[in-house]
């Protein structure tokens, strides 16, 4: 192999070597990217969608009701499993669901991404400080908080807001 052979394939290495740290750096402590496997937040995000989301986006403020986030499951003791879902409590809200209605604070929840209304009743649920209630857009078909062992998720366990999903097609989530 000649010397400007040799210095070629040493650029495209290194090129593709920073490359592969960059895009470590950034899924790491920047962007999550994941995949929804079910249809709990139907119809927002489907099945088999890619969603990105920004772990900037509490660095400088706290989550906020409403908010579609990427967080580990509390009741996986190992903290690997990703869920995603809507955020309908926060520190100090009591949350109850009666006759299709959620509730925070004894005020109905305006809504209007939900596939249907929420069949039973739950609650009350006493959100501790610094915890957060979530609850997936397809109430009926959602593994959520109401049926969690651990029905809270504590700040440090949500990895980012949910911007968008890039497969199947782009769509902005808000």
């Amino acid at each position: 192999m000649s010397g400007t052979v040799k210095k070629e394939v040493i650029s495209w290495i290194k090129t593709i070597f920073l490359a592969l740290i960059l895009a470590g750096f950034v899924n790491k402590f920047l962007i999550v990217n994941a995949q929804v496997p079910t249809g709990s937040m139907e119809s927002t995000i489907m099945p088999g969608d890619r969603i990105m989301a920004l772990r900037t986006s509490y660095w400088f403020e706290e989550p906020e009701r409403g908010d579609v986030v990427i967080f580990r499951y509390p009741d996986d003791p190992e903290r690997k499993t990703l869920f995603v879902k809507r955020i309908i409590g926060v520190g100090g809200d009591e949350v109850t669901i009666g006759n299709g209605i959620v509730y925070v604070n004894g005020e109905a929840l305006e809504e209007p991404y939900i596939k249907e209304i929420t069949q039973g009743d739950f609650g009350p649920y006493e959100v501790p400080e610094g915890s957060y209630f979530m609850m997936g857009d397809n109430r009926n078909k959602s593994l959520d908080a109401r049926f969690w062992e651990n029905q809270y998720v504590e700040s440090d366990e949500i990895l980012g807001k949910v911007k968008f999903r890039f497969f199947k097609g782009f769509k902005w989530i808000s």
